[in-house]
């Protein structure tokens, strides 16, 4: 069975491969990536048989990544740290997952779980394990003087924070305020691609259009952010690593 790996840290990776050779040498190894970008491409040419997803990657997550990769005939083995809303989808999807780091015995089961379970009804539990993750990751409710919004984080632009309130500003020119700090999001916003480089913004890193060196980024709408000094280093090996693949 050819895999491919797809996981951002390289010691887990390697981690992997190595407890594959001593569980099952059917097993191939025909590649490993690290971004949601750069597995679609070796998946297209590669074809695997079997992919190991991770799934939080730099540049998005293993259901992006299975989104523009559906007509490929391939099983999925997923691999997640201990995170809330990755379990609470998977396992209602009923799909196959290892925590990490990655434990023989699972990765045994697992293997032979997959190999068994027909491809149609593996797109199935998928497609529910996805439908749950994007329920509870890709959306924040805010509540507002007068109502509970529901937002799409894909299409949050950046946030400000002013005095215990935080304006939420879309890709759609829409913008809503909320009655409560910042911080109160930072965790959630995090998980899906959002970077804090001042203490009054927090900004989704596929708008970004450039970082100006001398301290501000640029969305692509043209608004204009502040890096603060202290948090300056931070950013700019965050952007990095996002936009490095």
């Amino acid at each position: 069975m050819k895999a491919l790996i797809v996981e951002d840290k390289a010691y887990i990776r390697k981690g992997l491969i190595n407890l594959l050779e001593t569980v099952d040498t059917k097993v191939e190894i025909i590649g490993e990536c690290a971004s949601v970008k750069e597995a679609v491409v070796v998946s297209n040419a590669c074809k695997p048989e079997l992919v190991f997803l991770d799934i939080n990657l730099t540049d998005g997550t293993g259901f992006d990544f299975l989104d523009q990769t559906e007509r490929l005939g391939f099983k999925t083995i997923f691999i997640t740290a201990y995170e809330e809303y990755a379990l609470k989808a998977l396992k209602a999807g009923a799909v196959d997952y290892l925590l990490k780091p990655v434990d023989v015995e699972e990765l045994q089961a697992a293997l032979e779980k997959v190999k068994h379970l027909p491809l149609a009804e593996q797109k199935k539990q998928i497609h529910k394990a996805k439908k749950v993750w994007y329920q509870d990751e890709a959306t924040l409710v805010l509540s507002l003087s007068d109502s509970f919004q529901v937002i799409n984080l894909q299409e949050l632009l950046y946030c400000e924070s002013d005095k215990g309130y935080t304006t939420f500003y879309l890709a759609n020119d829409k913008k809503y305020i909320a009655s409560k700090p910042l911080k109160e999001y930072e965790e959630k916003l995090e998980k899906v691609n959002f970077t804090r480089p001042h203490q009054s913004f927090m900004v989704n890193l596929k708008f970004i259009d450039k970082y100006d060196k001398s301290g501000i980024i640029y969305l692509k709408n043209g608004k204009k952010i502040p890096v603060s000094t202290r948090k300056k280093d931070a950013f700019i090996s965050t952007f990095l690593r996002f936009n490095s693949h």
